[in-house]
């Protein structure tokens, strides 16, 4: 059953708000993007309290904090995405007041660290949000435009999104139907027990991640596997697992064979190489839609059904 509450497409003239609920920012890695949104037609909300620095966080707990509330409050606001990732979402999650959700359903975006918030507002809130590209991706120097199209697709345009991907050899043929859902591997790991706890049953699970090591990998997936997340799902999207990092001792097998091996005695159908995550491609996903997965020897696809959205 695929997550029935799902914020209103954002027309011209509604507003999306810039947070930074982790990592800092400065005004000028979000000019490009706040560009972007514009030529969307969309106005952008910078909270005065966005540029706060303490260390490597967008101001202390509390400030972020303050922002993100404060944006969730705004009855203006249609859209809240994150600046960035990094670290520090979960230190203030259960600060936040998300039954201003209840009252003012907005959308959620970004990913990496952002995993938080989706996990966390799928499993309490029952609301959909978007996993995609963020403003810190947006520099024009490396700014995707089929990232970014994706992102405006889901957020403003169309009901239907089709994704095809490059065949990998790991993957494992089938066809499933289920609610999306996922994120972050070692975020996820991260929230194991906890009120934010990912709910995978009867779902199709996606997964990333970027610059750990092989056998933080292999931990992290055992992790899932032993906690009853990968036993009952109706299928698994693997996406980038990027400058993956090795000791001097191999580990003696890639992330993807990793991940393979974990759920071998599975028989769900399994993707890999999805373009999505800390890719240079990063399409957008719609966590909380229902989704219909094929994978074939000749092609593997991903299609959100438009019918329950709306």
């Amino acid at each position: 059953m695929a997550v029935k509450r799902v914020p209103l497409k954002l027309k011209k003239g509604d507003t999306i708000a810039i947070t930074a609920p982790a990592r800092k920012v400065s005004k000028d890695e979000l000019q490009n993007a706040c560009t972007v949104f514009e030529q969307w037609g969309l106005k952008v909300l910078l909270h005065p309290k966005l540029f706060s620095e303490c260390n490597q966080f967008a101001g202390e707990d509390s400030i972020r904090t303050e922002v993100f509330n404060d944006y969730l409050k705004n009855t203006d606001v249609k859209a809240i995405i994150a600046a960035r990732g990094g670290f520090g979402s979960v230190r203030i999650i259960d600060r936040i007041d998300f039954s201003l959700l209840e009252k003012y359903p907005k959308w959620i975006i970004g990913y990496s660290d952002i995993t938080v918030f989706h996990s966390h507002i799928n499993r309490n809130f029952g609301l959909a949000t978007i996993h995609a590209t963020m403003p810190i991706n947006m520099q024009p120097h490396n700014i995707d435009i089929e990232s970014v199209d994706s992102l405006q697709k889901i957020l403003m345009e169309s009901e239907e999104l089709n994704y095809t991907c490059k065949l990998h050899t790991l993957n494992r043929v089938g066809e499933a139907e289920g609610e999306l859902v996922g994120g972050n591997l070692s975020v996820l790991y991260s929230l194991l027990g906890s009120s934010s706890d990912i709910n995978t049953k009867g779902k199709i699970l996606f997964i990333e991640d970027l610059d750990e090591y092989l056998y933080h990998i292999d931990r992290m997936i055992q992790a899932l596997k032993r906690a009853d997340k990968l036993s009952h799902i109706q299928a698994l999207i693997v996406g980038g697992m990027s400058d993956m990092k090795d000791n001097a001792i191999p580990f003696g097998k890639s992330a993807e064979e990793i991940i393979k091996d974990a759920v071998a005695e599975y028989t769900y159908p399994v993707i890999f190489n999805f373009p999505a995550g800390h890719l240079s491609v990063n399409k957008a996903l719609l966590f909380g839609g229902n989704y219909t997965i094929k994978c074939t020897t000749e092609q593997a696809s991903l299609s959100l059904k438009p019918e329950i959205l709306y």
